[in-house]
């Protein structure tokens, strides 16, 4: 009987006399909870400061897409600072940038065959050499190799008063089968036409 009693007892303390948190313990290791949520999202939410994107066209039966990623000015001197003059450029951020064309396209009078390039330039104040290289998959400029270049040709740089904050670029159709490619950032675009080969 005696037995019975101090289990009877046993198991009441072990059902009841176990204390619980305080109420105001358990809400604030919810609120720590919710806060660490807010704050994954936030970060999530935080936009990359050279965004992947792309430009894509249809000029006659050509498909021509654009790959890059867009860095910003953040308030730096750009071309002749960030991008050294008379330097290759990967005309982007991060991997190479690529130009890809499903047809032909005459370019400065030289044929670009359909496939997949990396496009590089070499900019200064008062001209511009643009690459189109066999190599479009590198980091950078890291493994740009002349010998591995398609055509090369050279452009004006036309300077703004208005700053284009992120780098950006445009394919515009000019004609059924006419087009042409810019590329703006900071206060300086360049462009070059081209046209789908018949």
């Amino acid at each position: 009987m005696k037995y019975l009693k101090i289990l009877s007892v046993a198991i009441l303390f072990i059902a009841f006399g176990c204390k619980s948190e305080p109420k105001e313990k358990m809400d604030s290791k919810m609120n720590h909870k919710e806060h660490q949520v807010e704050n994954t999202e936030e970060a999530s939410k935080k936009k990359p400061l050279s965004p992947h994107t792309s430009a894509m066209s249809m000029i006659g039966d050509a498909h021509i897409h654009i790959d890059y990623s867009s860095p910003g000015v953040r308030d730096r001197i750009i071309f002749g600072g960030l991008v050294g003059y008379d330097s290759i450029w990967q005309a982007g951020a991060h991997m190479a940038t690529w130009i890809e064309t499903n047809k032909d396209l005459i370019i400065d009078g030289k044929t670009l065959p359909a496939g997949k390039y990396g496009f590089f330039t070499i900019p200064s104040k008062d001209e511009w050499i643009l690459i189109f290289n066999k190599n479009w998959e590198q980091h950078g400029k890291d493994e740009y190799d002349e010998k591995d270049d398609v055509i090369r040709f050279k452009v004006s740089p036309k300077w703004s008063e208005t700053i284009q904050e992120h780098l950006e670029y445009k394919i515009t159709k000019t004609d059924e089968t006419k087009g042409t490619v810019s590329l703006s950032w900071e206060n300086v675009t360049i462009s070059f036409p081209f046209e789908v080969k018949p």
